[in-house]
């Protein structure tokens, strides 16, 4: 087939809007609409720090994180990787993000579980009991990024999410009834003292696409799973919604506009908590200690 912007042979068809496109016109589709949520979405002067695994969707996150602003005196892009201590896994994808910061001259953060608690997430799943690891990773995981890019003086974090995530995310929430959190997605508007906002940029890329650009740039990347996804409740969304995209095109992007459409109102009810430094570690918190804290009591005691 041909690209239906040129006469040059297509690569990909895109089932949602129905158009054939080549590479060329592949990449300036995905880059388009990045900048065009990045222009709809807080974007500070500054530091921006981009959470970066070494997968494909914090890879592409950060490259063009870095193309926008790579002219751009007024800003500079860090790039900040989470060790959890997954043996055989994270290892690998560490490497992977020293090699593409070291290629683009992009300053990398390395923060790790066993400095910051003294455990890894291995230790973690030998003593979990009933919650699954993903809800310990999660926790610890948003607390060390802030706690990286408070430290380097970044005005926002850029998060790796793509459609797919998103929409997830949304209906999540929607099934649990927790319109509460809804309200504390990112993109944060609201700046809260030591708590660094979040931005998506990839928001409205689906999950293909990003993997397709990557390939096409010949991004070196990890497409392992964690081992510990098996026991994710994301899973069962995630499959509902490709099975919901193969037969209705277009449905991610539905639940976006939805959600966005409900977005403001959502905001107005559920206000941002009043944070607080938490009375162990001094990070911002809606509680006297905030819940990474209580989770590490949890550990440390089980440990023992």
């Amino acid at each position: 087939m041909k690209c239906s912007k040129c006469d040059k042979e297509a690569i990909t068809f895109i089932r949602y809007n129905g158009t054939w496109l080549c590479r060329e016109h592949f990449m300036n589709f995905v880059e388009k609409r990045v900048k065009k949520e990045v222009r709809k979405q807080p974007f500070p002067r500054g530091v921006i720090a981009v959470a970066l695994s070494g997968g494909k969707d914090s890879i592409v996150a950060t490259y063009l994180m870095h193309k926008i602003t790579e002219k751009d005196a007024s800003r500079e892009v860090h790039a900040i990787t989470v060790d959890e201590g997954i043996d055989g896994y994270r290892d690998k994808t560490i490497k992977i993000a020293e090699k593409f910061c070291n290629e683009y001259g992009i300053p990398h953060h390395i923060i790790s579980f066993k400095e910051e608690y003294g455990f890894t997430l291995d230790d973690i799943s030998k003593v979990r009991r009933e919650l699954a690891e993903c809800t310990y990773c999660g926790v610890f995981r948003r607390q060390c990024i802030n706690k990286v890019a408070e430290s380097i003086g970044a005005k926002a974090i850029a998060m790796g999410h793509n459609l797919d995530d998103v929409a997830q995310t949304i209906l999540m929430n929607f099934v649990r009834s927790d319109v509460e959190r809804m309200a504390r997605m990112a993109p944060h508007r609201k700046v809260q003292p030591g708590l660094i906002p979040r931005i998506l940029p990839l928001r409205s890329i689906p999950e293909k696409e990003a993997t397709l650009y990557a390939y096409l740039m010949g991004f070196e990347i990890s497409e392992d799973e964690c081992p510990y996804a098996v026991r994710a409740m994301r899973g069962i969304y995630r499959d509902f919604i490709m099975d919901l995209e193969k037969n209705h095109p277009g449905s991610r992007h539905s639940i976006l506009k939805s959600f966005l459409e409900l977005e403001d109102c959502i905001r107005s009810k559920y206000p941002p908590a009043q944070l607080k430094a938490c009375g162990i570690c001094g990070q911002p918190t809606s509680e006297q200690v905030c819940m990474a804290c209580q989770l590490r009591e949890k550990i440390m005691e089980r440990i023992k």
